[in-house]
This record gives structure tokens, C-alpha cells and sequence, in this order.
């Protein structure tokens, strides 16, 4: 079996920290998740995760103005030049200090950076050929504290900068004679905004305490002029010109001319966004300039929409309780993007229509269960926060959130028709919710308050079983009534994990008390065996095919059961290929702590052979099962912004009296921190503390198609995925088989040894070119004479097709064809075909989808092109009508107008009959 999987999308968190942004067109938008950056695609209804990775959680995202590149800056200034065509990291560079903010000009030649109080001008990478594609073209000081916004002309000739000096101005980025920097005032909070108006100078600043003022300049942006402030040539000029005029004229003359050459602004009007008596802080605003709208964001979760200049206000809505952290403008103006760092919230608001785009929230705590509908094509996810989540797997999107429980959820899983969700939490209840109606239509409890700590559900659905952590004891409900049958006690420690058997109705049950329990819940009342383990048991689960079971433990080790004659049938020992980190509270060394060193969820593959472990560090193994060896090993993350993710400490942070990580620094209260200003002075919350949440995999879960694996961790739900694409995997290859001579076997139309030996050479473009040559009339023949072997493989084949290929009827011809023919032979070995059957359901079930609903729309709107043009003929025919009776009553007219009336009456007819 192949492991090439590779890391796929990231579910389960929307935004975390940083700017967002849209594309050039206007129809996807770019948000910061943790250390990378997702890719939300409004168009066409679908979110990707960019297979990049900072070393710490990235707060700037700048975009080309090409949308080709894109520059990604984390907390301590180190920066990713990455491209959005390839997908792919160009450029690795460091700023040395954190950086507020990153924009390219509009002519995407340069790029300005603000760091610290100073502001760094570079040329843009990809427009020169360069060795080090961030080449410093300039270097600007003047704020008296951090600058914290950059804004350009829309001729990239000057770009202005706002800072917590309270204080704004304008630079020159290129050689002006009339403007090298003008500084701003007029606030007496922080700048938040600065804007430049479209195809002109005049400015808008915009503060902290909601204020904004509007500059006006005297000179239009067309007029600034290039070159230095006094060229030579102008001089010599002057000078001759002195030489022949009196000194004192010359000398008023040159005093005027230099009056002339300066900019200035003036102060137009100062307008207040927080009404008599309200104070709100303003967080976040952007400009868009060619419709002269003014969005701003506020900490208590508002957000208004203004008209400049005369500030008319035109939307006020509120979004949340918690602060908005960015906002963006598309290309037209149309699309609000607003992003909530507090709850991870992340919406699109368009505000003609006061409809949402997009609206998704992630988990806004650590995640702690997941699991696979049947067919693969949905994720149900469970989180401390207590609301349970359904995710699209195709389009990466949440489409319901189940909001019933009021404490952290211990379990999720699907019934076998993947219509109903069932959760386990620890409110003592477990809910049952209904996809089709999006209702939570039975609730289970027990006779007296439990803790439930995990769930299971049997394979018809009927039973529900649920352990307890307070009580141990084990409760079984009937899904059709919703009564408790039936409530399993035995265990003398909290029950930490529950599990059916595929193939019969064995209930095995994991706890504390060192001891697994297998009930028969049907058959026979009570406990048919108790497997005696030499450490706490954190995890069980069965074999695809229920023929063994497996056992995480406490000491690090799996072992492996034989569930019916209870004897043991091997082990690993997983500990040391955990690679638990350190935390900066830790006394002792990652090596010497015992935290760390088991795993907590398991589960097999499709087929049974490997199993996938994952527990309390930034790892997931993967073990052969019966060769008991260590397969891959998959690092979830490399973001330094969590907590136990290196082994050894940084010594440079150690010292006499400890880590100098231990010390909360007050941050700055738009960041999350606290602000403590001048001693004695108190601001904001004091309790509130600075803390880096750990690292660690709460659940890991293989999809039923074989083909992905999502697992839930402190970054989010992380889906992991085959990479097929370099990977050359020949299948019973020889010398003689070669794209030439499969292409000559095609040539004769011996089309089922030409698609065997495509499948033999095992390229995907030389197996669709075989395939799609193959003409609909020979698919019969071809596979009745293909052997059992190449029936999986072109069954698979005929799945990865029907997600992508426009020709649907034809592989579905494919599909049909084969499943007649070798039908019985597959359901003899459905045990072996499982994955790829379930992985062909999936993808026919979304192209119905998708289908039906273009179909659904097509036919609603014929409906409506029918009733129209009925009720069209029908008011024509009724005028008709009353002309004939009028013409009855008159004169006959002449002929002229009697044929123009012919031709007028068949108009109705003609029109009926279209």
C-alpha cells in the first residue's frame, strides 16, 4: 500500500489573525489561518488551503497587483514571497522586527513595508531580473512611534503613512520637485486609515477614537513634478537671470516661485463616527476609491458604511460582540469582506442586496471529535465551544451548525445512511440531528447526571451507547423511541472510548481501570469478555472487517486482540515515534516527561493492513499492522506559535529566574492584550494573559473511500489526501510496454490489450487517452474480457474521471457496464473493493447533485418563459377580440387596411404556437 499522501485543505478554521484581502477580479478572498493562508472562492463555491507554511502565525498578506505573487509576513518579520499560480513558496526573507503592514503600488513595481516607526520601500519581485528578489529601493523615517498604515497614489509617484504618533504623512516615492514629505496632525488618537481619493491628492485620515478628518490639496496629482527640488539646469538659469535684473526683483521672484512649487493642504471638515456620550474604538476601515465608500469596523462587533466626502451613512449593522479586525473592499465595490479574530468568524456582506456572501465560522476552541459520513463526502466535527459543525468535503465549506449543546463535545459520528448526526457531550446529553430538516429531533439523557466521554453507534443505527467519565457505566438507547434499554456497568474507571464491530453487534469498551470489556448487547445481558491490559486503555478500535481490535494505551503501546477468543496477536511500541515537545512551563525535558507519550485515537485504513495513530504532539504515525514497523510519520505543523513544538528550549530566552517566555508583555489592546500605559493607570482587562495554546491531534479519522484522512488539531480539521500526481507507480511492467506501442495497439482497435497495458504502465494521461478512444459502442466488449484485477483499477479510474471530465454519460456508460458484468464477482470480495466502491458512490452522488440542481433551475425558469409567453397570447388574443367586435360595428375600411389587420391578428397565433 502507497502512502503518498500529502496535505489536502484545512477545514474547521475560517481566520485567525492578520488582514484579509480579495483577488484582482474581485471573486475569491485571502484569509490568514494560523501559519498559512486559505483561499475562499466565492465564485464557485469553494476553499483551499495553500500547501505553505510559516514558522509563526502570519499577520500581513500583501497581493501583486497581477495576482500572481503574493507576500506573506508572520509575527517577528519573517516573510514568504509566494506564488499563487504554482502554489508554491519563491522567496524566503527576514525584516528582523515585526511588521504592521505590507502594500504593493499600483503599478505593482514596488512594494512599501512598515516596520516599527520606519517605513522600507522595495522594488517588487518578478519585475526585474534579480538575484534577491527584495531589493531595498528607499528607507523612510519621521513617526515618533509605529507606523501602522500605507496608502498609494493611483500613479505610484507618492504613498502616505499613518502611525500611533497620531500623526500622518505623505512621501515621495519617486524624485518630485514639489513634494519630498508633508506631515498631517488633527488627531489625537492613533491612525488607523489613511486614503488617498481617486486619481487625486486629497487625503483621509482616520483614528482610533472614531474620528476622521478630510485634507484637501492645491495641486493635482498630474501636476506634481518629476526630478530633483532644484535641478542644475535651472540654477544656471537663475543665475544668468540675476546677473540681468535687479537683486531685489530676482529675489521676490525666487521666494514666489518656491511658494508656488510646495503642495500644501488644508483641512476641509472633521467628522465623528461615535455619537454624544458613546465611546466605541475603531479598529479596522478601508476606502474604496472609485465608488467613495468608507467601510469601518469597531470593537464592539459594528460596522458602518459611509459615502465620502459628505459622509452620509448608508449601512450600520452588527456582526458580533467581539472586534472587527479587518475589512476589505473587492475590485467593484460590491463585496464587504469582514473578519472577526475572536470567534474566527469570517463573512462577505453584500450591501445593495444587505445579503451575505459567504458566512463561516470555525470552532473558536481546540476541536475534539470528527468522523466521515459513509460515502466520504462530508465531515461532522465536534468542539470545546459545545456547537457541533458539517463540512463539505469537496467545497471545504461549513453548511450547518447545530448549536444545542451547552458543554464540550466528547464525540460525533454518522448513522450508516449518513442522514443523521448523533453527538455525545459532556451536558449528559447525547442529541441526534437531522440533515435533511437541520433539527435536533431526539435527545438522549441519563436517570442521573453523566458525564458522557465518548459515543457509538451500530451499524443498522438502532443502538446508541454512550460512557460515562463520572459514573462508569455504559447507557443504551434506542434511536427509533429514544428509551434508555439498557445501562452497562462493570468498569471501575471512566470509560474512554466505545466501539462497534462491523460485521456484529460487539460492543468493546475502553477504560481507566486497565481492562477492555466486549459486551454482547443482543445475544446475551452483560459482558462476554474482559481483556486484561498492563496500562490505562485511551482508545479502542476495530478491523474493517471485526476480526481484530486495537488498543491504544497509556504507556505509549497499540496492541492488537483477537476480540472473540481474547488472546493477544501483537504489539507496538509507539512512545518514542510520538516526538512529544517541550512546553516553556515544563521543569523537565521532553525526554524524561511522561505527558505526551501515548497516543489517543486510532484508526485503520480501509483495508484493514495499516493503522493511524495520533495523540499529544505535532505527529501522526502510521504502522503496518502486521509487519508492526513505523510506515510515515506526518508533522501537522511547524508554527513556532504554539506551545510544545520544539524538543529542547531556546537557552537565548533562559535565564537565572526562568524562560523570559513566562513573562507577559502587555500587548496592544487592538491585538488581544492588555494595555498598560503610565504606572498606576489601569486599562482594560487585567486578568486577561498572553498564552500559547499546545499543540496536539485530538482525533484522526481515514475516509471511507480510502483515498484521504482528516484529523482534528490545534491548527483546525487538517485533511490529508493521495498525491497521484508525481508519482510513477507501474503495475506488472515489462520492456515492451511504452506509450508508442500502447498508441500502435489503438491504431489496430485492439482496444482491451491496449487499455491493459495502460493500466500496466499506470500514467493517468496515457489511461484517459486510451479510455476516451475507445468508442461507446465497444465498452461491452472491452469489459467482459477484462480480468478481475483490472476491474478495480478501471472502476477507480472511472470514480477520479467522474468528479473532473465533461464526458459524464460516457463514464457512467463505463460504470454501468462493468457493474453488470462483474457484480457478483465484486460483492464475493467486497471486503477488498470497499473503498473503491464508496469512492465511486461519492463522486456519482455530487455529480447528481450537481446536475439536479442545474436541472431544477433550467426547469423553474422554461416554467416561467411558458407562463409568460401564455399569458402574453392570451391578452394579445382577448385585443384581438374586442377588435373584431369594434370592426363589426364600424365601416368596412379599405384593403390597405384590412391586410394590415390580417397580418396583425396572426401575430397572436404565431406567437401562441412559439
Amino acid at each position: 500500500m502507497k502512502f503518498s499522501y500529502k496535505f489536502s485543505n484545512l477545514l474547521g478554521s475560517v481566520y485567525r489573525r492578520g488582514n484579509v484581502s480579495f483577488t484582482p477580479d474581485g471573486n475569491s478572498i485571502i484569509s490568514p489561518v494560523g501559519n498559512r493562508v486559505s483561499i475562499f472562492d466565492l465564485k464557485n463555491n469553494k476553499s483551499e488551503t495553500l500547501p505553505v507554511e510559516a514558522q509563526m502565525n502570519i499577520v500581513c498578506v500583501a497581493q501583486s497587483p497581477d495576482g500572481n505573487t503574493a507576500i506573506l509576513v508572520d509575527e517577528v518579520g519573517a516573510a514568504l514571497l509566494v506564488s499563487l499560480v504554482s502554489k508554491s513558496v519563491l522567496h524566503h526573507y527576514h525584516f528582523h522586527k515585526p511588521v504592521h503592514t505590507v502594500k504593493f503600488s499600483p503599478d505593482g513595481k514596488k512594494f512599501a513595508v512598515t516596520r516599527e516607526n520606519h517605513t522600507l520601500v522595495y522594488h517588487a519581485p518578478g519585475k526585474t531580473h534579480d538575484f534577491n528578489p527584495f531589493r531595498l529601493y528607499r528607507s523612510y523615517h519621521g513617526p515618533y512611534d509605529d507606523a501602522t498604515c500605507i496608502d498609494w497614489t493611483d500613479d505610484s509617484r507618492a504613498f502616505a503613512v499613518g502611525s500611533r504618533d497620531m500623526n500622518t504623512r505623505v512621501h515621495a516615492a519617486t524624485a518630485l520637485q514639489n513634494l519630498a514629505v508633508y506631515s498631517f496632525g488633527g488627531h489625537k488618537d492613533a491612525i488607523v486609515g489613511c486614503f488617498f481619493e481617486h486619481k487625486s491628492l486629497d487625503l483621509y485620515t482616520i483614528s482610533r477614537d472614531g474620528t476622521l478628518v478630510i485634507w484637501e490639496c492645491d495641486t493635482d496629482l498630474d501636476d506634481l513634478v518629476p526630478g530633483s527640488a532644484r535641478p542644475k539646469k535651472e540654477k544656471e538659469v537663475e543665475d544668468k537671470v540675476k546677473e540681468e535684473d535687479d537683486s531685489e526683483e530676482s529675489d521676490e521672484e525666487d521666494d514666489d516661485k518656491d511658494k508656488q512649487e510646495k503642495i500644501l493642504y488644508k483641512k476641509v471638515s472633521k467628522h465623528y463616527f461615535n455619537k454624544e456620550g458613546d465611546f466605541n474604538t475603531l479598529t479596522s476601515c478601508d476606502y474604496h476609491k472609485r465608488t467613495h465608500f468608507l467601510v469601518t469596523g469597531f470593537a464592539s462587533g459594528i460596522f458602518h458604511l459611509h459615502e465620502l466626502p459628505d459622509f452620509n451613512l448608508i449601512h450600520s449593522l452588527s456582526i458580533s460582540d467581539q472586534r472587527i479586525a479587518s475589512v476589505s473592499f473587492n475590485s467593484t465595490g460590491d463585496w464587504i469582506a469582514l473578519a472577526c479574530s475572536g470567534l474566527g468568524q469570517l463573512l462577505v456582506w453584500e450591501w445593495q442586496s444587505e445579503s451575505y456572501v459567504l458566512k463561516q465560522q470555525g470552532h473558536f476552541n481546540n476541536m475534539s471529535s470528527l468522523a466521515y459520513s459513509p460515502d466520504g463526502q462530508y465531515i461532522v466535527t465536534g468542539g470545546e465551544d459545545g456547537k457541533v459543525k458539517v463540512w463539505n468535503t469537496g467545497s471545504g465549506f461549513c453548511f450547518v451548525t447545530f448549536t444545542e449543546h451547552t458543554a464540550a463535545i466528547a464525540g460525533t459520528i454518522f448513522t450508516s445512511n449518513g442522514h443523521v448526526v448523533i453527538s455525545a457531550s459532556l451536558d449528559g446529553t447525547a442529541r441526534a440531528f437531522d440533515l435533511h430538516r437541520y433539527r435536533n429531533f431526539r435527545t438522549f439523557t441519563s436517570p442521573r447526571p453523566a458525564q458522557f466521554s465518548c459515543l457509538a453507534v451500530d451499524h443498522s443505527g438502532d443502538l446508541v451507547c454512550c460512557g460515562a467519565q463520572d459514573m462508569f457505566e455504559i447507557f443504551v438507547w434506542s434511536m427509533q423511541t429514544g428509551r434508555l434499554l439498557e445501562v452497562l456497568a462493570g468498569h471501575e474507571g471512566p470509560v474512554a472510548s466505545l466501539t462497534f464491530s462491523p460485521a456484529d453487534a460487539i460492543l468493546a469498551s475502553a477504560s481507566w481501570d486497565k481492562t477492555i470489556r466486549v459486551w454482547d448487547i443482543f445475544e446475551r445481558k452483560g459482558c462476554r469478555e474482559t481483556l486484561q491490559l498492563g496500562s490505562d486503555a485511551l482508545a479502542v478500535t476495530f478491523r474493517p472487517d471485526g476480526k481484530e481490535v486495537a488498543i491504544a494505551m497509556l504507556s505509549g503501546e497499540i496492541q492488537f486482540w483477537d476480540p472473540h477468543n481474547a488472546t493477544q496477536t501483537g504489539s507496538i511500541e509507539g512512545r518514542h515515534d510520538l516526538g512529544a515537545g517541550r512546553k516553556e512551563t515544563d521543569k523537565i525535558t521532553a525526554k524524561t516527561s511522561s505527558a505526551g507519550k501515548s497516543f489517543s485515537s486510532l484508526c485503520y485504513t480501509a483495508d484493514g493492513t495499516c493503522i493511524l495513530a495520533g495523540g499529544r504532539s505535532k505527529n501522526i504515525c502510521i504502522y503496518h499492522v502486521a509487519e508492526q514497523l513505523l510506515i510515515k510519520k506526518f508533522e501537522i505543523s511547524c508554527n513556532l506559535s504554539f506551545d510544545a513544538m520544539e524538543e529542547y528550549l531556546d537557552r537565548r530566552k533562559m535565564t537565572e529566574w526562568g524562560s523570559l517566555a513566562l513573562v507577559d508583555e502587555g500587548q496592544e489592546e487592538g491585538e488581544g492584550g492588555k494595555a498598560i500605559s503610565l504606572p498606576g493607570v489601569k486599562k482594560g482587562d487585567m486578568a486577561s494573559r498572553h498564552w500559547k495554546p499546545e499543540v496536539r491531534v485530538s482525533c484522526v479519522q481515514f475516509s471511507p473511500t480510502g483515498r484521504a484522512f482528516a484529523t482534528t488539531t490545534t491548527e483546525g480539521l487538517m485533511v490529508y489526501s493521495l498525491d497521484n500526481s508525481l508519482t510513477f507507480d507501474p503495475f506488472d511492467l515489462d520492456m515492451d510496454i511504452t506509450p508508442a506501442t500502447i498508441r500502435r495497439m489503438l491504431g489496430r482497435t485492439e482496444y482491451a490489450t491496449a487499455l491493459m497495458m495502460s493500466f500496466r504502465l499506470n500514467e493517468g494521461a496515457v489511461i484517459q487517452e486510451v479510455v476516451e478512444t475507445i468508442p461507446h459502442t465497444e465498452v461491452s466488449h472491452v469489459s467482459q474480457m477484462l480480468p478481475d484485477t483490472y476491474v478495480d483499477r478501471m472502476l477507480l479510474f472511472v470514480a477520479s474521471q467522474l468528479e473532473t471530465s465533461r464526458h459524464l454519460e460516457f463514464y457512467l456508460t463505463w460504470c454501468q457496464t462493468l457493474l453488470m458484468l462483474h457484480g457478483q464477482r465484486l460483492k464475493n470480495r467486497s471486503m477488498s473493493v470497499l473503498a473503491m466502491l464508496r469512492a465511486l458512490q461519492k463522486s456519482v452522488t455530487r455529480r447528481y447533485e450537481d446536475i439536479s440542481k442545474l436541472c431544477d433551475s433550467n426547469r423553474y425558469s422554461l416554467q416561467y418563459i411558458l407562463s409568460v409567453a401564455q399569458q402574453e397570447g392570451s391578452r394579445k388574443r382577448k385585443a384581438g377580440g374586442d377588435q373584431e367586435e369594434g370592426e363589426g360595428e364600424m365601416e368596412e375600411l379599405p384593403d390597405e387596411d384590412s391586410s394590415l389587420q390580417m397580418s396583425e391578428d396572426d401575430l397572436p397565433m404565431q406567437s401562441h404556437h412559439i
